[in-house]
């Protein structure tokens, strides 16, 4: 059976369990005949919307739109937030019958031992308290998570960080990079917020940009109404980028005949927005006589159904060993796989990626998100061997429309010599 389709009926399962319990729990709330009526008849109305927003998400995706609306990201984001609102009551209210059900057979158990045969004992009834507990509880995700649908997806954050390498050329000292990673152009739906980033990418007056790949979902042509704005960054030193594992999919899929000319218009993209694309190459960059060089590699993921198409050795092909580089690769599983082992340094690492899983807390002295259980380095610097790598959190977003905690980031790296 194919996947997809055993996923579609485990969440229509799911969605189906979820609604019928909460309906019988909060309806357990209300006493009054005609009260319950009305409640019923909303709850019908409030299933019917979500059965149609389910449908529209299962819509968007399968079609894969190449330019979402903001009611299509509603959609599919008022979805997954009564999904998991739900299975947050339900997972509370299933404890508290668990418990009334053991606490009968408990009572049950006991009449009999005790000779008590004529007592009849019952389970206990649901308490109203424990019922609004959970319901309180659900409406902690319902609540972030509705607001990450609505403003959460952009409410971009700018991390600064400045980093000292004894090896770095004095001419460089000061270099301001920004870092970008994990665009996903399918699933924007609005120019002017992404151009609001853009403005505030463009007022750090950087010296590189860097983009780290995952320029589109699935297909070439969903960073066109995009393209304008991306063009407008500027950076005194250049804006380059790599792929990652989403901008190979619409490739991949594509009929033997129709995959050259797919590739050579999606390749003419970067360059039309200003971005020189490294695919397992490097470009030195030279300031009063010293050098440094911008090396990118073609995706490269640990994990089995991802690309392995990223290759040091290519990337560093020529390079003197006595220049500098930084290196971009876009998943960071690379970096304890292949670039820590290998015998050329690297310095600095840029990857993406993960997202931050769009869920989490990142607050000042605690960081937390679902991604660290996938990927030892998930978000923010890590140093292993003398050497950092920097994981980007993401510029846009992917599945679920929105961000909770793991705001979209812009990167401002700022490399210097020791004082």
């Amino acid at each position: 059976m194919d996947r997809r389709l055993v996923f579609f009926l485990v969440v229509i399962g799911l969605v189906i369990l979820s609604e019928v319990y909460s309906y019988f729990a909060l309806r357990s709330l209300i006493s009054e005949d005609r009260t319950k009526r009305y409640f019923s008849i909303a709850y019908v109305l409030q299933f019917v919307f979500l059965v149609y927003a389910w449908y529209r998400s299962f819509e968007v995706i399968q079609n894969g739109a190449l330019q979402r609306t903001f009611m299509d990201n509603f959609y599919i984001g008022i979805a997954f937030t009564m999904f998991i609102s739900k299975l947050v009551f339900v997972s509370g209210m299933l404890i508290q019958d668990v418990g009334r059900m053991i606490g009968g057979l408990i009572a049950i158990i006991t009449n009999m031992f005790q000779g008590n045969q004529g007592a009849t004992a019952t389970i206990p009834a649901r308490r109203d308290f424990l019922t609004k507990s959970a319901l309180f509880l659900a409406g902690i995700p319902f609540t972030a998570m509705l607001y990450g649908i609505t403003k959460g997806k952009y409410q971009y954050t700018l991390e600064r960080l400045s980093l000292v390498f004894n090896d770095l050329p004095k001419a460089f000292n000061g270099l301001k990079v920004v870092q970008i990673s994990d665009i996903h152009s399918g699933s924007f739906d609005s120019v002017e917020k992404v151009g609001s980033a853009i403005d505030q990418i463009n007022a750090l007056d950087p010296d590189l940009i860097l983009f780290t790949g995952d320029l589109v979902n699935f297909e070439k042509d969903e960073i066109n109404p995009y393209m304008g704005e991306f063009a407008r960054l500027k950076a005194k030193m250049g804006k380059f980028a790599i792929l990652g594992n989403h901008d190979y999919y619409g490739y991949e899929r594509k009929e033997d005949a129709d995959k050259e000319g797919y590739w050579a218009d999606f390749m003419s993209k970067y360059p039309k927005m200003g971005f020189q694309l490294l695919k397992n190459e490097h470009v030195v960059l030279e300031k009063e006589g010293e050098k440094i060089a911008i090396c990118g590699v073609e995706n490269w993921g640990e994990a089995r159904f991802f690309q392995k198409y990223g290759d040091l050795d290519k990337s560093i092909a020529g390079l003197d060993n006595e220049v500098f580089p930084i290196l971009m690769s876009h998943d960071p599983s690379h970096w304890d796989a292949k670039v820590l082992p290998h015998e050329r340094r690297f310095p600095l690492t840029l990857s993406g990626h993960t997202h931050g899983m769009q869920f989490g807390i990142d607050i000042p002295g605690f960081k937390w998100s679902p991604a660290k259980y996938r990927y030892p380095q998930w978000s923010g610097l890590y140093e292993k061997e003398s050497q950092y790598l920097y994981v980007n959190k993401g510029f846009g977003f992917l599945g679920f429309p929105g961000r909770v905690g793991m705001w979209p980031e812009i990167t401002l790296l700022e490399l210097q010599v020791p004082a």
